[in-house]
């Protein structure tokens, strides 16, 4: 069975809608707005390309990082993987950045039984989110950046529902306030 692995920048708050800029939310931009780069921080990223054979996205993604991520030379892993996004209103894949269309969490629970190595899911707060309800996600890396938010999508959902048991598996914490944790969903 294929690891799931949901990747995700979130504030102390758990939201993660429109960390790089994206418009339509008040406080977009906000991994990069008072918070000082440290390059040491973002490690993980370019270990997620090197150690994922597949990216899962949520239309809302995936219709954001199509027009921006074929272009970018820090996303040539990303770029070469085979991509499959979710949804249930997308008829066709967008020819630059093409990708599988799946319909359901069904059909992730059915990717994730093929051959291949780990699938990342990146942003795609209602994809994430449904998933973990489901079950499916195997690990987390979550980049915690020191700010509190509010309002905005989060990473988990509000659904009732038994507790999941997390392993702390790798965590550090950077000059800029932000902490990397990385958890394993114990079974």
């Amino acid at each position: 069975m294929r690891t799931l692995i949901v990747t995700a920048f979130v504030s102390v708050d758990g939201v993660m809608e429109a960390p790089g800029g994206e418009s339509g939310y008040r406080n977009t931009g906000w991994t990069f707005k008072d918070i000082d780069f440290d390059p040491a921080a973002y490690e993980i990223k370019g270990r997620e390309q090197e150690e994922t054979t597949a990216l899962l996205l949520g239309r809302t993604s995936y219709e954001a990082f199509a027009p921006v991520w074929p272009t970018m030379d820090d996303f040539a892993g990303y770029n070469a993987m085979p991509r499959y996004v979710v949804s249930t209103t997308l008829t066709t894949d967008d020819e630059r950045w093409p990708a599988t269309i799946l319909r359901s969490v069904d059909d992730v629970a059915a990717l994730k039984e093929t051959d291949g190595g780990p699938i990342a899911v990146h942003g795609s707060a209602t994809l994430g989110a449904s998933l973990a309800d489901a079950g499916l996600v195997d690990r987390y890396h979550l980049l915690v950046f020191p700010v509190l938010l509010g309002a905005g999508r989060r990473l988990f959902s509000a659904a009732d529902k038994d507790k999941t048991m997390l392993k702390l598996v790798e965590f550090a914490a950077f000059g800029n306030g932000v902490q990397k944790q990385v958890f394993d969903v114990v079974r």
